[in-house]
């Protein structure tokens, strides 16, 4: 197992994975700002200024908060 380890290190692997995340995370930041910043104020302005962040659904005593995943 070693061995294999060892092999799979010395061909860069590791080296491509660790880029992939970094990029990878910074990347999802840089959708979150762009949601955050652009899309939702737009969104905003055309439905009259409705505030997104707080859209909930209550059933029973269970409350459903998508305001979060739009």
């Amino acid at each position: 197992m070693i061995h294999e380890f060892r092999k799979f290190i010395s061909k860069g692997n590791v080296i491509d994975l660790a880029v992939g995340v970094i990029i990878g995370g910074a990347f999802g930041k840089i959708v979150t700002s762009h949601v955050n910043d652009i899309i939702m104020p737009l969104i905003g302005i055309i439905s009259g200024g409705l505030n997104l962040e707080d859209m909930s659904y209550t059933i029973g005593n269970v409350t459903i908060a998508f305001s979060s995943f739009i």
